[in-house]
């Protein structure tokens, strides 16, 4: 596509990008992630929502598919930006039997909402912290690099219910060029830190993924809790971005799960296909996001020993409050 494309042309970029999705998603079955039972109980199994729990069967669908499920809607008030430039985006959660915000939630891992933005080519990943009003609308500061179309991932609990997945698509305007995913890696290089990806995400049955995290070419061994965990992992899935908020077994201070360098998560994936990581990890007061392509029934390759970083790391990723 001509890098002097304008996303003015809205219509047509969206078109695109369902095309993708209905091409890739239609050969891949839905993946589910599972994790160790843990304290982490908000996310544990594999529910239509996209959380994930012990024990449990292949999700119905993975979180994010939908605007509207259960009776809830998101209602992205800031439905597209320009590249660039920072603006306030704006949303709510409606609950459809009245069509108010919904102003009641549930706190999980220390947060009444996760907001989660990545474009549709996986090259670029946000975690916010939005900040809800009283009348029930959430905002959050955003910039957004380059133009394109991107999903917003709207991850929550309603006070006395469960836990789903709301997705909306957000557009970025300005000069568009579409990126090719990120080709599979065993590390990624991101703000100094490598993290190396062991284990595979094998097809039907549970398999393990350990990251591990360095600096300087030492183990590092004092990360930080961050949001009640030593390490955060979504799991996107390339062409439709079926989303899965997955947590490590174990939790800081139960006097089993170390501070570093290893972060673990028990995993199934139903079937094979390609699927873009990305994990969240606190040192030094920092919080870092490593990013990762994945193919479903293949084992990771061991981690390279080189010093040179990896373009696909950090770049494109990153974590905001």
């Amino acid at each position: 596509m001509n890098t002097g494309l304008r996303i003015t042309a809205y219509a047509a970029a969206l078109a695109a990008a369902f095309g993708i999705a209905y091409g890739v998603g239609g050969g891949v079955d839905e993946i589910s992630l599972r994790t160790e039972s843990t304290a982490h109980d908000g996310h544990t199994g594999a529910t239509p929502g996209g959380k994930s729990a012990a024990g449990a069967g292949p999700a119905a669908a993975p979180g994010g598919l939908q605007t509207s499920e259960r009776g809830y809607t998101l209602d992205l008030k800031t439905p597209a930006v320009t590249a660039g430039r920072k603006t306030d985006l704006r949303f709510a959660v409606v609950r459809d039997a009245t069509g108010r915000p919904l102003t009641a939630y549930q706190e999980e891992h220390t947060k009444e909402l996760h907001l989660i933005i990545a474009s549709r080519d996986l090259t670029h990943y946000q975690h916010l912290h939005p900040v809800r009003a009283a009348d029930g609308t959430w905002s959050a500061p955003l910039t957004l690099p380059r133009a394109g179309v991107y999903r917003v991932f709207a991850d929550f609990t309603p006070d006395g219910g469960e836990g789903l997945t709301l997705g909306a698509d957000l557009t970025a305007s300005g000069a568009y060029a579409p990126a090719p995913l990120p080709a599979p890696a065993a590390t990624a290089e991101v703000d100094g830190y490598r993290v190396g990806l062991r284990g595979r995400l094998s097809p039907g049955r549970d398999g393990e993924l350990t990251l591990g995290v360095t600096r300087d070419g030492k183990p590092v061994r004092d990360l930080q809790p961050y949001l009640g965990a030593y390490g955060h992992l979504v799991a996107l899935r390339s062409g439709d971005l079926g989303y899965l908020h997955v947590h490590p077994g174990g939790a800081p201070g139960d006097g089993r799960t170390r501070p570093g360098p290893d972060i673990s998560f028990t995993t199934t994936a139903p079937s094979s296909g390609t699927y873009r990581l990305f994990l969240d990890f606190k040192h030094a007061g920092r919080v870092h996001t490593a990013a990762f392509t994945v193919r479903a029934g293949r084992p990771a390759e061991p981690p390279v020993t080189s010093a040179s970083p990896t373009p696909e790391s950090g770049e494109h990723s990153g974590h905001r409050h």
